[in-house]
């Protein structure tokens, strides 16, 4: 899996703690807590899940004092049982559990994203079908959530607007026409650039498959049985034309949508509803 730019993990910790610091410092922290005092902690799975996150979790601690000391046992990507330690921290009181939320922020909703994804990956194992995540992120945090979902065995779509062109319901009804989007789309589009297009219905699929110029359909909510029509037809007409199914996709319908042969099926709720995976940290474990 590709890993995250440490720049990237720098500005977005480093925002967090502002954020949470506020006037500058942890007001409970130094009214409670003596400067020179010392602690170790553990941070400790409460369930099962697929770590993502670790590296972003552990960089608020150094952020706050880089004399913290720790030590790894679980890795991103690894299978997590309740009662499992991912980490031991040493080092200074007061910087431990100041970084401490920021850590667990990160790490719980970035390891219920991946925990999320595994779940769907396995619903889909067994056939030619891949997971992948949407644009639907929280603002600011893409990167680091696609970076997630790979983590528990998904594939990421568009990073952002300028990664593809992808042609949906709206930009058809300004041009008027399947045919008239995709011609617009092709003479704008450089030779390096795919062009995804988005169909709703079978008459539109038949439309874009008579104009001929998309690398990528996606069939949006086609129930399964035109689906399955829709992949026949398909692959009779270009066979290496890149299938994506999308809309009301869910743990419960996923593996009937895979089975109908699509290559691609792509899950907004993988980032804009998951839950956080519970993970603690505990002191002097």
């Amino acid at each position: 899996m590709t890993a995250l730019s440490p720049l990237l993990i720098e500005e977005a910790v480093r925002a967090a703690l502002k954020e949470d610091l506020g006037h500058g410092h942890d007001i409970t922290g130094a009214s409670l807590i003596p400067s020179d005092a010392e602690m170790s902690a553990t941070l400790n799975a409460r369930e099962e899940g697929i770590l993502a996150g670790l590296t972003i979790g552990l960089s608020a601690f150094m952020q706050i004092d880089p004399d913290c000391e720790i030590e790894v046992y679980k890795y991103d990507g690894d299978l997590l049982a309740s009662g499992d330690t991912i980490a031991k921290i040493n080092g200074p009181a007061r910087a431990i559990l100041t970084a401490e939320r920021i850590c667990l922020n990160f790490m719980s909703h970035l390891s219920g994203i991946a925990t999320l994804t595994a779940r769907y990956v396995q619903e889909v194992d067994g056939t030619d079908a891949q997971i992948a995540c949407t644009r639907k992120t929280l603002p600011g945090l893409r990167a680091f959530q696609k970076y997630a979902v790979r983590c528990g065995g998904g594939m990421n779509h568009r990073h952002g607007l300028d990664d593809g062109i992808l042609i949906k319901d709206n930009h058809i009804a300004l041009h008027g026409s399947v045919a008239q989007a995709l011609e617009t789309a092709k003479a704008n589009a450089g030779h390096m650039v795919k062009i995804e297009i988005e169909v709703d219905t079978p008459e539109q699929l038949d439309e874009m498959l008579a104009h001929g110029s998309a690398d990528i359909v996606m069939l949006d909510n086609f129930s399964l049985e035109d689906m399955r029509k829709a992949v026949e037809k398909i692959r009779k007409e270009d066979s290496k034309m890149v299938i994506e199914a999308s809309g009301g996709v869910s743990l419960e319908t996923v593996q009937g949508i895979a089975k109908t042969g699509v290559d691609i099926i792509s899950v907004g709720a993988l980032t804009h509803s998951v839950k956080a995976l519970d993970i603690g940290l505990d002191y002097g474990v």
